[in-house]
């Protein structure tokens, strides 16, 4: 049994490895990153759900092991309670989200994908932590324009994690900077998008990449400008923008 779990987790690990988000440059400490500070650390839950996911034909959507780890920890220190998720896939974010709440924590998760959702769904509850996550199937913008009409959730928010549609992300920010708490932090994922962003224009890239490129462009351009919020782009995974409202 050993040696099955270990090859089990060597087969997932090599398949992060192929496929990984990191734009460190060598392979090799990546995977040093991964066995020697993010595996031997990741809660069982979110071992199960990396490995799931891992067999899923979009299985690139995923958080990283280590951007998954940076989450729980970060969500620690800021003692996050309410919480929201744009963009979910198979859960494995909002698993470390939902391990990092206290009990009574609550997150809404949204995304216009349910079938993604409820493939890492069992792993959840069997967690025991599925009592946290209000999931909410369909786009996210006119939920949010909901709730800012309703007044009530203005400045609600301790954290807020967007791994969406990257054509809205600024649509995204001009409402959810209504919605998080000053001093609460907004994280954008994929902000250096597959380091397309510092290619040269005839670069040969994938079509998705190129079709996204400048709306990541667009976003940092604008995160960097605003006055409402301090910022810091930390090269993790693809690349995540932390926001922390100061007004």
């Amino acid at each position: 049994m050993a040696q099955t779990a270990a090859a089990t987790e060597n087969q997932a690990g090599r398949h992060q490895e192929v496929g990984h988000k990191s734009l460190l440059q060598s392979d090799d400490l990546y995977q040093y990153i991964l066995e020697t500070s993010v595996y031997p650390r990741e809660p069982e839950p979110m071992k199960e759900l990396r490995e799931i996911t891992a067999n899923h034909p979009w299985n690139i959507m995923t958080t990283s092991a280590d951007e998954g780890q940076f989450l729980n920890m970060l969500l620690k220190l800021i003692n996050a309670k309410n919480t929201m998720e744009i963009g979910v896939y198979t859960g494995y974010s909002l698993l470390a989200t939902a391990l990092a709440l206290p009990d009574d924590g609550k997150i809404l998760a949204m995304d216009i994908n349910k079938e993604n959702y409820e493939l890492g769904l069992p792993v959840i509850e069997k967690a025991g932590v599925a009592h946290k996550i209000d999931f909410k199937e369909g786009p996210a913008l006119p939920v949010l324009d909901q709730m800012i009409a309703d007044g009530k959730y203005h400045g609600s928010f301790d954290f807020i994690f967007v791994d969406a549609d990257k054509d809205n992300y600024l649509n995204y920010h001009k409402r959810l900077i209504d919605l998080v708490k000053v001093g609460g932090v907004i994280g954008y994922d994929n902000t250096l998008w597959n380091g397309s962003v510092v290619a040269p224009p005839d670069a040969p890239l994938r079509k998705y990449v190129r079709y996204y490129r400048d709306f990541v462009l667009e976003l940092n351009k604008a995160l960097a400008a605003d006055p409402r919020i301090e910022i810091c782009q930390l090269p993790v995974g693809d690349g995540i923008t932390l926001c922390r409202r100061i007004s």
